[in-house]
């Protein structure tokens, strides 16, 4: 079967960026991601990466101290991507990997779901040191390339 060339990336590529350490890295930080994820002809599902990467990136804003600015790092792997969200905290991320005791969030609050959804919608995800503080992460599998009726 004849048809266009599919484009298998051989090396990872990655963007890093410094956000801003307020409200208005949210929406650089998901076009970014978008625009990263449009440079693979097959690429993990943006809605879900753009989603993911705005709740890390909220959480980095909302707590943590300080105006030092916060790190997106995206990165395009031959089976997905991963995006980082590095903040000055050294502190570990609350309950990303493993749920609350206390189970679901209360519905009846504003916050508590972000990690849920890292959780539940990514392949893995976690955090690690880094020498200023930490990185939040978190994968999604390549999805295949969904043709579109003309």
């Amino acid at each position: 079967m004849n048809g266009p060339a599919l484009h298998e990336p051989s090396a990872p590529a990655s963007w890093r960026i410094a956000l801003p350490h307020t409200a208005a890295a949210v929406p650089v930080a998901r076009a970014l991601v978008r625009t990263a994820l449009a440079e693979l002809e097959h690429a993990a599902d943006s809605d879900t990466a753009e989603l993911l990467t705005a709740e890390l990136v909220a959480n980095a804003v909302e707590h943590t101290r300080g105006s030092a600015p916060i790190e997106l790092v995206v990165e395009l792997l031959p089976t997905g991507c991963q995006v980082e969200v590095h903040d000055p905290d050294p502190a570990p991320p609350g309950d990303l990997t493993v749920p609350a005791p206390s189970g679901d969030p209360d519905p009846w609050q504003e916050h508590g779901r972000g990690l849920l959804l890292i959780r539940t919608l990514s392949s893995s995800c976690g955090h690690r040191p880094t020498e200023s503080g930490k990185a939040v992460w978190f994968r999604l599998p390549m999805v295949p390339h969904q043709r579109r009726p003309s």
